[in-house]
């Protein structure tokens, strides 16, 4: 079983590796299991698709060239800090009702 990644959806992140390095922005989805990571209006890739339909016009999907966000390794990406809005590692704590929280090894403040 491989280890959890500690971004998730919705994170606020800096892309610290590839070709977007130094741009920020919003996780939009993760695959665990290929510890990958979508990032809002980053990574965009080019897919050449070709038109569908299923009979009805509301399923059917247009032809053509689409531009969509491509996955990001989890190492490439670091997450902002809610304080200051740096970049941060996270680190794993238990909270007074014994729940698993995360946390800003930057500021020490819990990520919600």
């Amino acid at each position: 079983m491989a280890k959890s990644m500690r971004i998730r959806t919705n994170d606020q992140v800096l892309i610290i590796g590839g070709k977007d390095a130094g741009k920020k922005g919003r996780v939009t989805r993760t695959d665990p299991k290929k510890r990958r990571v979508y990032v809002e209006n980053l990574n965009i890739i080019k897919r050449h698709e070709r038109p569908r339909s299923q009979g009805d016009l509301k399923n059917a999907q247009a032809g053509g060239i689409v531009e969509k966000e491509g996955p990001i390794d989890v190492s490439n990406v670091m997450l902002l800090d809610p304080k200051d809005n740096k970049p941060t590692r996270i680190g794993v704590r238990v909270d007074k009702g014994g729940k698993r929280v995360r946390y800003a090894k930057r500021s020490g403040k819990e990520i919600g």
